[in-house]
């Protein structure tokens, strides 16, 4: 059993709190037993944290998480949330079990921007005591699970089961600093409660078919608004795609043919190495073969953003602008399954 201290601590708004403890593990009085029920279920998981954990002392790193996890669990107790389990840094929280809640859909959609909010009080500790910035992550869904004890006689915990658990997951592992996203039965639960931007397809791990997450905007009647904390529009995944690419010229594209190596992989667009000197702003064409799709992606235009040099390396930040549906389709395919780790870079 874990145990997180509040003693002392102060909320998101500056009101002193109570000592509390978060225990993960049994809540007591609990029988024997599984039982079917309808909850929401809440990730959290911080964005970047091992490469921060790589760069600060084990004392730093441990008084880091502990002051988040403080927080992320006073927020949750009071929205009615009970603690699952911290996996690292991430936190589950569920609303509806082990004991049934009114409203469990819009208390996690509460606590999860609170969680959010709250992230700007920790980072101006984080600050003050000269440590790294955090940015979280937040994914919900709600559904039918499977609750009980799980264990033996030397060591048993409560928890949930079910694809519900493994949906929640997956939509918070697609969630970008600073984002809440949600599912379509956690927003219909939520409606006239939540404001939210319209449904994205994603494709999950383990679904033949794509599935609608919507991004939570803001709790109009709370006065709560979901802080931007990017600007990015679409996660990011680090790869080793080899590419090549023409650059474009008064809109004819050139016909010498240069090689590149892809780093890193979004929606809108690549992060590269290219041994080719080349300018800000120049229009390319390129191609590349992404795995799990039907082939070559061709016919993606993209103008460079930005050029640094790195090591001895040049490395191009390249907007796409102009790409088929397709190819698109295919982009977010293999994206959101290497999220998920279907795929090994």
């Amino acid at each position: 059993m874990t145990e997180v201290s509040t003693k002392g601590r102060r909320s998101a708004t500056g009101k002193s709190l109570p000592a509390v403890s978060s225990r993960v593990g049994v809540p007591s009085g609990l029988k024997k037993g599984w039982s079917s029920r309808e909850v929401t279920v809440l990730l959290t998981d911080l964005r970047g944290f091992s490469a921060i954990a790589e760069s600060i002392s084990g004392r730093d790193m441990l008084a880091v998480l502990n002051h988040y996890l403080t927080q992320m669990c006073e927020i949750a107790i009071a929205n009615g949330g009970t603690i699952d389990k911290f996996i690292g840094d991430a936190v589950m929280v569920l609303f509806g079990a082990p004991h049934r809640l009114a409203s469990h859909a819009r208390r996690a959609v509460t606590c999860a921007l609170q969680m959010q909010l709250a992230m700007d009080e920790i980072n101006r500790d984080n600050k003050a005591r000269g440590l790294p910035h955090l940015y979280m992550g937040a994914g919900i869904n709600t559904g039918r699970v499977l609750a009980g004890l799980l264990g033996s006689s030397q060591h048993h915990e409560y928890t949930v089961i079910g694809d519900e658990v493994n949906l929640a997951s997956r939509i918070e592992s697609m969630s970008l600093r600073g984002q809440v996203l949600i599912s379509e039965a956690t927003f219909a639960r939520c409606k006239g409660f939540v404001t939210a931007k319209a449904p994205m397809q994603v494709y999950v791990k383990g679904k033949s078919k794509p599935v609608r997450v919507r991004e939570v905007e803001g709790l109009p009647a709370l006065g709560l608004t979901v802080p931007r904390r990017t600007r990015r529009s679409s996660p990011r995944v680090e790869v080793k795609i080899p590419f090549t690419f023409r650059v474009i010229v008064n809109k004819i594209v050139m016909p010498r043919v240069y090689k590149g190596m892809i780093h890193d992989i979004g929606y809108q667009g690549i992060r590269a190495e290219m041994k080719h000197a080349i300018k800000e702003g120049a229009d390319i064409s390129l191609e590349f073969k992404l795995s799990l799709t039907h082939g070559h992606e061709r016919n993606i235009y993209g103008k460079v953003r930005h050029v640094r040099h790195k090591h001895g390396h040049r490395v191009a930040g390249i907007e796409f602008t102009s790409i088929s549906q397709r190819v698109e389709e295919d982009i977010r395919y293999f994206v959101q399954l290497l999220i998920q780790g279907t795929l090994r870079k």
